[in-house]
């Protein structure tokens, strides 16, 4: 959710040759190098994917790039067809860098190994992946799951795709064995273009399965890091406080949103400011995430003070001030 879309915004915004670009860029080779000579443990070579909007399609894109077998799922042709026609226009934007030749045979011979289908049994008989990226919304994960896993074959791996959500809950959904083959597999928008995943691990979750999942991530040339189920997973736990205190201070009138942003692009390095990206993200996404983290610290998984109620974001998300996307946030812009 929050950070599939904050993705995007950094893709956009990184285009710049900083410093801090290139020492990422040099950690994520390095981090790709040491992890394609590791030992193989169990091979995955079919991959079904649930949700055909951008983040599954992205999925699906990459996997298929890279030797896969894809199946998409979704529940109408009509959904299916949109994926698919998202997989190959960012199919035909990359052949025209890499093969502006024969851009439509570029395109095929990625396509040829995604098929697609909206009958969910069928769809992962004999995968060995299941991936889901459908609505951020625990029961309908949870029923997805529980209905998949007298389906599905007895090694296969579940992942969830979630960014918000609690990925022990939704393994939960599962019988004990499957809970064993269970984690989080948190990719970031585009897919094609951002080169991170977050691999989630329950307490459940086996070493074999891990290694499985850390080894498929890397054969999709994505960079894996490795979290335990906790609010957030790592980058969406650090940016969001971030976001939410760069709001406090412009509150508190310490800063304006200009100086803000300002300050943190030339003093800290950052792609985009805060507030550049709170409007890119919309403040409604913000607001619900951090109400969901709030439900959290009630439980003391997360710290109260971090995510307390602001009334400037709620004041500005209750007059339809969303950001980009409604013309106004903490910025105004040109409505398309």
């Amino acid at each position: 959710m929050l950070l599939s879309t904050l993705s995007r915004a950094r893709a956009i915004a990184m285009s710049s040759k900083s410093n801090v670009n290139i020492v990422a860029a040099n950690r994520i080779t390095n981090v790709q190098r040491h992890l394609s000579t590791s030992v193989p443990t169990k091979k995955v070579q079919k991959v079904t994917v649930f949700g055909a909007g951008l983040m599954g399609a992205g999925i699906a894109q990459v996997g298929a790039q890279n030797g896969l077998k894809v199946v998409l799922s979704d529940v109408t042709d009509k959904a299916l067809e949109n994926g698919l026609k998202i997989i190959s226009k960012s199919l035909s934007r990359i052949a025209k860098k890499s093969s502006p030749d024969d851009i439509e045979g570029f395109t095929a011979n990625v396509m040829k190994n995604i098929e697609t289908t909206t009958d969910a049994s069928k769809a992962v008989e004999d995968s060995d992946l299941v991936v889901e990226a459908i609505i951020e919304s625990l029961k309908v994960k949870r029923d997805l799951f529980k209905f998949l896993d007298t389906k599905a074959k007895a090694e296969c791996i579940f992942a969830t795709n979630t960014s918000s959500l609690s990925v022990t809950e939704i393994a939960e959904s599962c019988g004990a064995e499957r809970q064993e083959k269970f984690a989080g597999l948190h990719f970031f928008n585009p897919v094609p273009a951002m080169k991170l995943v977050e691999i989630i691990k329950t307490s459940k979750t086996s070493q074999e399965t891990y290694e499985a999942l850390r080894e498929v991530t890397v054969q999709m040339r994505k960079a894996p890091v490795t979290c335990n189920d906790t609010p957030g997973f790592i980058v969406n736990r650090l940016l969001v406080p971030y976001l939410l205190e760069a709001i406090r201070m412009v509150e508190r009138g310490d800063a304006t949103p200009g100086d803000v942003d300002t300050a943190m692009e030339l003093g800290a390095g950052y792609p985009m400011g805060p507030f550049k990206l709170l409007d890119f993200v919309g403040l409604d996404t913000t607001s619900y995430i951090s109400q969901g983290w709030r439900d959290k610290a009630a439980s003391g998984q997360i710290s109260k003070e971090l995510v307390e109620p602001i009334p400037m974001l709620e004041k500005l998300v209750k007059e339809g001030k969303l950001g980009r996307k409604s013309g106004q946030g903490f910025y105004e812009y040109e409505k398309k």
